[in-house]
């Protein structure tokens, strides 16, 4: 009996699905998977491509070593926020060239209960110890994710991992965290790491705010961390004469620059110690994970965040992937958690972004707690992605 002939699916769509994690509910490979759910429903033919993604913030790690075929982490010992020894781990991709660290692995706000006290004494050495682990490695690039720190000294106990010495008017070493920093006379950078000047730094940051005052690390991320209405204008005073007296040894201004209060201050603290690059972190990722090339042939592209609203035009996932596509010619259909109201009375500025569709998995407003419930998400995920799927390859536009 002869077989029937193969189907020709030369004109079966092609699907590349790109999201972000849904933070709370769903990482970014569940997110892929329940979008690519959905699309098999109502695109059976679709040749479907799923390609989780990261800006930085969680899942940066798990996300960049999973899209190299030959990524792989290492684990090692490291402190923890409050100096506890921890597991460590962080990711070498590009045949061990390239390390990827994910500094809420040692400085995560999840490993400890965020009071006044932590918020004062939880120390970045952990994320100094992994980078010196990536050095020791053999990483001569380092891709840096910054979201979801406990920390906010300033990057100084990464730079006392690192070799630098932060010394009182006595010749004392200082204590952890960023309270401590109003004890800093001088910083000795001798013993820094002489193998920071031989790799590439790369700092995935989002926002854009300095180290000090009314929009800095303390003031804006502080009461997230633990702080008390009386503990931000201390810790924001011990980051300025720490600054002064990192800026007064290595001869330049760093406090300003747009993005060093990421992180309570590691942004300036890899900026000043490890000679760091801040870039958008979503296109960082792209590159790494080799979004371009995923790209090409492509008929639709469906990303995805946690909630859309104005911020996402401002360096998140969908507004990298929309970007990317745009330029390609693809059109890209998104997907929230939830989606501002704002979104459409923007809309104009959402489309020139890219964006051909936007549509919010909630039907009805739902308690925070069964929003984020993952069964329920990813159920509500999937109908989503069918029904936009639907509309292909006529966009539907905004929908919620």
């Amino acid at each position: 009996m002869t077989p029937p002939p193969a189907a020709d699916d030369t004109r079966s769509p092609r699907v590349l699905v790109a999201p972000d994690s849904f933070k709370g509910s769903l990482t970014q490979a569940e997110v892929a998977a329940a979008i690519a759910a959905g699309v098999a429903r109502a695109l059976p033919g679709a040749r479907v491509t799923e390609l989780p993604l990261s800006d930085g913030g969680e899942g940066w790690l798990d996300t960049l070593v999973a899209a190299d075929e030959g990524g792989r982490m290492v684990e090692v010992a490291a402190s923890g926020p409050l100096g506890e020894p921890i597991e460590g781990r962080f990711g070498l991709v590009e045949g061990g060239r390239t390390a990827v660290i994910e500094v809420a692995t040692a400085s995560g706000l999840h490993l400890v209960s965020p009071t006044s006290e932590t918020f004062r004494a939880a120390s970045s050495r952990g994320s100094g110890e992994l980078i010196r682990a990536a050095l020791d490695a053999g990483a001569t690039r380092i891709l840096v994710g910054l979201g979801g720190s406990a920390t906010t000294d300033g990057g100084a106990g990464l730079a006392v991992a690192l070799g630098a010495r932060l010394l009182d008017a006595g010749g004392e070493p200082v204590g952890a965290g960023g309270a401590a920093l109003a004890d800093v006379a001088t910083v000795d950078l001798s013993g820094l790491d002489p193998r920071l000047g031989a790799v590439e730094v790369l700092v995935a940051s989002d926002v854009d705010n300095p180290l000090l005052g009314p929009t800095g690390a303390a003031a804006i991320y502080g009461p997230q961390k633990g702080a008390g209405p009386d503990d931000v204008a201390p810790v924001d005073a011990a980051l300025a004469n720490y600054a002064d007296r990192v800026e007064a040894a290595l001869g330049r201004e760093l406090r300003s620059v747009p993005g060093a209060g990421a992180a309570g201050g590691l942004g300036f603290g890899l900026l000043a110690f490890c000679g760091a690059r801040l870039v958008p972190g979503i296109e960082v990722a792209l590159d790494t994970v080799g979004f371009d090339a995923a790209l090409a042939g492509a008929d639709l592209v469906i990303s995805g965040e946690g909630r859309i609203d104005l911020q996402t035009l401002h360096g998140k996932v969908v507004a990298g992937v929309a970007g990317r596509a745009r330029a390609a010619g693809v059109p890209v259909y998104a997907i929230g958690g939830a989606v501002d109201p704002a979104v459409e009375e923007e809309w104009p500025r959402f489309e020139a972004a890219g964006l051909a569709a936007v549509e919010s998995t909630l039907e009805r407003p739902l308690p925070l707690a069964d929003a984020l419930e993952p069964k329920g998400a990813r159920r509500r995920l999937t109908a989503t992605a069918e029904r936009l799927a639907r509309s292909f390859p006529d966009p539907p536009g905004l929908r919620h």
